[in-house]
């Protein structure tokens, strides 16, 4: 018995926009997902111009904008030591990009804006408190064994999304390899109350210090901020919050405490699945890859992974396309990760948290100022972003 079109493991912000998609698009739906509602724990925050295509054509940009903050200021660099300031404006994208700003929300409150909009869907269902622990796949469909609220469950699609996270069960289920590797160090996110903006803080900022990197975010119009540092991943994470003051008395600069709201610890990694595809499952978003969140590349990864991947498995679903546009979605998002998104978290982490040779991180910075001060140049460096987009994977099929 098939119980829907699509069954998709994972109910963040990529699970749920490939079920809207897919829902919008005519499809029956069922989100599994393990938590009890949208996790708030600080993670992304930053959606580039690019991705804002996507989100629009899906029909939740106008919610994310009002949700979040628009930024068309740019990233803010600050020196630690000296304390300048430098920026790279948007507004140098006008007339080059239907949306030449970027938009800062917590990643749970852009899950939610996307809830909202799935749950108007009566194709759509989600599941919570679903834990996904078996997954079997033949010819015809994949079953999937699940803990529910109310016991044991099985269900079967014809198709299955993965987007369950780094620690993806999916993925595990498949005996696919994560390859890549774990960074030694642990990220804290933070969200605070601070008057950043009183310091020369823009929307989007960047520190970089050996002892106290950091990137400093806004989040909305009532003061909260992300602060995400990195430390030593040996040192024990329950005393985290003990650590924490010292950290802020050194990074801030009037050596003050803001008001922390909440933390998140998490470690980072540089690693890919061995395959987006197998079978009649195909893995997006963290399931599939997962990076540092330096840049915020990780998440705004995962969307670019559901823009292409929504439209390619509904035109296989409705026969308008033939299931090797899956394959050729599974090789170019994985190749997207490999060649831009993970070497350019792996170089922006380490000028932000890893500078440690003063001389070359003064030549970083010159350069950067220079490119500030060349808006041509700036304007290509922006659109350069956009390599980490695959095209419709539907033109010249006949669609």
């Amino acid at each position: 018995m098939i119980d829907s079109d699509v069954i998709v493991v994972g109910g963040g912000p990529v699970g749920l926009l490939n079920a809207l998609g897919l829902a919008q698009a005519g499809l029956t739906v069922i989100v599994l997902e393990r938590e009890a509602a949208v996790p708030a724990s600080p993670r992304a925050a930053v959606y580039f111009f690019f991705a804002l295509d996507g989100l629009e054509r899906f029909g939740v940009l106008e919610d994310v904008e009002r949700a979040g903050i628009v930024d068309d200021g740019g990233l803010h660099v600050h020196d630690f030591r000296t304390r300048d300031v430098f920026s790279w404006p948007m507004d140098v994208l006008r007339g080059h990009t239907a949306h030449p700003y970027n938009i800062n929300l917590g990643q749970d409150r852009l899950a939610e804006v996307i809830l909202a909009h799935l749950n108007e869907m009566p194709s759509a269902e989600v599941r919570w408190s679903t834990t996904v622990t078996e997954l079997r796949q033949d010819a015809d469909g994949v079953t999937i064994a699940a803990d529910a609220p109310d016991g044991p469950t099985q269900l079967r699609a014809p198709w299955v999304i993965g987007a369950d996270g780094a620690g993806s069960t999916v993925r595990r289920s498949l005996g696919l390899e994560f390859e890549g590797m774990t960074w030694p160090e642990r990220f804290v996110a933070t969200n605070v109350r601070y008057p950043f903006d009183d310091f020369g803080f823009g929307v989007a900022n960047i520190v970089p210090d050996p002892h106290h990197g950091a990137i400093v975010a806004k989040l909305d119009d009532t003061g909260l901020w992300r602060c995400t540092y990195c430390e030593d991943a040996e040192l024990p994470e329950a005393t985290i919050p003990e650590r924490m003051p010292a950290f802020f008395e050194a990074f801030l600069p009037d050596g003050g405490q803001p008001e922390v709201v909440a933390w998140s610890p998490y470690r980072m990694h540089q690693r890919a699945a061995q395959r987006m595809r197998e079978g009649r499952v195909l893995l997006a978003g963290d399931a599939a890859h997962a990076t540092n969140p330096t840049g915020g590349l990780g998440l705004t990864s995962g969307l670019c992974d559901t823009f292409v991947l929504v439209e390619a498995l509904a035109a296989v679903i409705s026969g308008e396309a033939d299931d090797a546009v899956l394959d050729a979605y599974a090789q170019q998002r994985r190749a997207k990760f490999l060649e831009v998104a993970s070497p350019r978290a792996t170089m922006l982490k380490q000028l932000v948290y890893h500078p440690h040779d003063r001389a070359a991180l003064e030549e970083q910075l010159a350069g950067m100022r220079a490119l500030a001060g060349d808006r041509e140049a700036l304007r290509a460096n922006y659109l350069d972003m956009r390599t980490l987009e695959t095209p419709s994977l539907l033109e010249n099929r006949g669609r």
